[in-house]
């Protein structure tokens, strides 16, 4: 359900999109210490985000990336082709390439982890409502070593016989896809890539979902066929 607030003036306006109530009610009662920011809006799905922002039309919207009926990178898309005027925050547990990638494209200004703690959370808002993007150290990271590889690629992709990835795997994607190979468990990828479980649990899905192989023995299979082990 869409929930609205009087809105005061003078203030950075946000709306908080998340299927959670307590994330919602969480980050509300962090933002509301602030005297320039106001929570004008909640919602529970991407539907109901791109209604707030047509009606309320916030400055800022908070939104998750995976929720019910719509998540949230779609949303930031359709609302972005409207032309919207609100500028989006992505709010997610998980810090995948593939994740972060996507929200960049969608039109997002920034992407935040949930563990943020509140002093970046309260930087990256006034970064974005000033019409600057923000994004974490560790996000910019991922950033710039993707547009490094796509510059790398850009250079191999002259090469007519170039078939070694026909996938799209990310680079840390295929980092996985390796230590899969070698037959080390979710736990020890984890530690061997400092990232948490649940990241390289996502990872893992999504490569697998990539190369269309439901089990260890299909994925060995093709890797080997292609070139990727």
């Amino acid at each position: 359900m869409v929930e609205n607030f009087r809105i005061l003036k003078k203030q950075i306006t946000i709306a908080l999109v998340d299927d959670h109530m307590l994330v919602r009610n969480g980050i509300k009662s962090l933002l509301e210490e602030e005297q320039d920011l106001q929570v004008i809006a909640e919602g529970s799905n991407g539907f109901e985000a791109i209604d707030i922002v047509d009606q309320y039309k916030p400055d800022i919207l908070i939104i998750d990336v995976r929720m019910p009926e719509l998540n949230g990178i779609d949303a930031v898309q359709k609302i972005q082709e409207k032309g919207s005027n609100s500028k989006s925050i992505v709010l997610s547990m998980h810090d995948s390439e593939e994740y972060i990638l996507q929200s960049i494209k969608a039109g997002a200004f920034g992407y935040l982890l949930k563990d943020t703690d509140k002093k970046e959370f309260i930087k990256a808002i006034h970064t974005v409502h000033s019409g600057e993007k923000y994004f974490s150290g560790d996000i910019s990271n991922i950033i710039v070593s993707n547009l490094l590889q796509n510059d790398n690629s850009a250079k191999i992709t002259s090469t007519p016989n170039n078939t070694e990835d026909p996938f799209g795997l990310t680079k840390k994607e295929k980092q996985i896809l390796k230590l899969i190979l070698t037959g080390k468990t979710n736990s020890e990828i984890s530690d061997a890539l400092q990232n948490s479980k649940r990241t390289i649990e996502t990872h893992r899905f999504n490569l697998m979902k990539k190369m269309n192989v439901k089990n260890l023995i299909e994925l060995s299979t093709k890797a080997s066929e292609f070139g990727l082990n």
